[in-house]
């Protein structure tokens, strides 16, 4: 099935002949500029990791040796950072029984650097390699795992973050990275080796009895009364999401999937879905003596887990570094976004049927194998405004990520929602509806898929085609 978004011409053509947009689909296309870049800005500086794909034995969870599959031997894997116009190249090898990919999850990267195995490149076969080379567009917390059996790749360990700095960091006391991850293992405290059980499937995932933060369940952080702190959460999880509270701290929120918001906002109830990430202003207060402050996920307030301690020394330390918020990015408002009739609909639903039992569907499709995909369930063009609308005809959870393309929360169940923010990813609650606009500046195939992992590996994925 084909739709065809928007019949506007790309705003980047308007502005460029000089003309004012007249209809609301070109406003709404118009509004997006200066937002954040069409195009990288090398610098001319090229930094090279070399990362291989292996089984390891690796001491995690709560200290006994795990069984995983790893990035240069580690869980999570190797933390990449790199400035803002540096080029990430990456020399891949695959060292595992079977094939793998990489993809990097939130990055505009050129399509052939999506990872997406036979739709942007060939999956990596064992003892195989694969160099990854691109300029990241934007500044931001990202990461990258496996797009081929993602369900178990992924939950065997295979992840790893992109920290991609400011051409300038902002001068905070620290940066610091959290993965947040759960951990399903079996009574010999291994990994449990059944993946896609019909009770994931037919439920919100495969949810872990180990909650980790950067794969131990008893992460600190130290630090001294005063201190502001960036701290970075990434949720790796295969489908557990996380609403993070950090007591009588007071964070704020500056950055959702990598992009910085309009104006901070404090934390409250945020809703850390599978693949979101979160940058946290923290400013630690003064204290008299040490004090220890847990840190919990209350997703579910019934069944609160406990995920880190942030333990403050009570040493004098200096005053906190004073500067503005890096949170003053250029947002749209697209306030006329939800008079515009949607582009394309698209309901979420489950079915019985496929080599699982239960087919999870977009607009009653079900994916059943990047080699035989198919054709794009939606086409659009470059710099156009397109406004979707998807609909949870279910009971789960479900987590929609578009690769390739930033979008914006316009509405839950018909209510307009104010997010100062942009996404990647946005949760879908049990029979909600949601609206989302966005203007693809990218080229090519792009996947959109639940990244609650089992969904998608019985189906909800699908491809989205920007041409231009």
């Amino acid at each position: 099935m084909r739709a065809r978004a928007g019949s506007a011409l790309p705003f980047l053509l308007l502005l460029s002949v000089g003309c004012r947009p007249e209809s609301p689909v070109a406003r709404m296309a118009h509004e997006l500029r200066g937002a954040y870049p069409e195009h990288a800005t090398p610098t001319g500086v090229v930094r090279t990791f070399d990362i291989e794909a292996r089984p390891a034995e690796l001491p995690l969870v709560d200290g006994p040796k795990l069984r995983v599959w790893a990035y240069n031997g580690s869980v999570p894997g190797p933390e990449l950072r790199i400035r803002l116009g540096e080029t990430l190249r990456v020399r891949f090898t695959n060292h595992l029984p079977e094939a793998t990919t990489i993809h990097w999850h939130g990055v505009r990267v050129p399509n052939g650097m999506d990872g997406v195995p036979h739709v942007t490149q060939p999956p990596v076969a064992p003892g195989g390699t694969f160099t990854y080379e691109f300029t990241p567009k934007d500044a931001g917390t990202f990461w990258f795992h496996p797009h081929v059996r993602s369900s178990e790749q992924v939950e065997r360990g295979l992840y790893g973050v992109l920290v991609v700095e400011d051409a300038k960091p902002a001068p905070y006391s620290r940066d610091v990275v959290w993965v947040l991850d759960d951990w399903l293992l079996d009574e010999t405290h291994q990994i449990f080796d059944r993946f896609n059980t019909p009770h994931d499937l037919m439920h919100d995932g495969r949810w872990g009895n180990f909650v980790t933060v950067n794969a131990r369940t008893d992460t600190v952080l130290a630090a001294r009364g005063g201190e502001r702190i960036r701290l970075r959460l990434l949720n790796a999880s295969n489908a557990r999401i996380y609403a993070p509270d950090f007591g009588g701290l007071q964070p704020q929120i500056i950055a959702v999937d990598g992009l910085y918001l309009a104006r901070p906002l404090p934390l409250g109830r945020f809703e850390l879905a599978p693949g979101n990430r979160l940058d946290l202003d923290l400013t630690l207060p003064p204290a008299a003596v040490s004090r220890s402050l847990p840190v919990i996920d209350r997703f579910y307030p019934d069944d609160p887990k406990h995920l880190a301690d942030i333990i403050v020394d009570g040493t004098t330390g200096q005053p906190p570094p004073s500067f503005r918020s890096p949170a003053h990015a250029r947002v749209p408002a697209w306030s006329a976004g939800l008079t515009i009739p949607p582009t394309k609909e698209i309901v979420v639903n489950a079915r019985r049927g496929g080599s699982y039992g239960i087919e999870w569907t977009f607009n009653d499709q079900a994916f059943t194998g990047h080699e035989h995909h198919g054709a794009p369930m939606l086409v659009m063009d470059r710099g156009s405004w397109v406004r979707l609308r998807f609909v949870n005809a279910s009971f789960r959870l479900h987590p929609i990520h578009l690769h390739g393309m930033f979008f914006r929360l316009l509405a839950r169940n018909g209510a307009p929602v104010d997010e100062p923010f942009f996404r990647d990813t946005v949760l879908m609650h049990s029979k909600e509806t949601i609206d989302i606009g966005l203007v693809p500046l990218d080229a090519g195939q792009w996947m959109m898929h639940c990244h609650i992992l089992e969904h998608a590996e019985a189906g909800m994925m699908t491809l989205f085609e920007v041409r231009g």
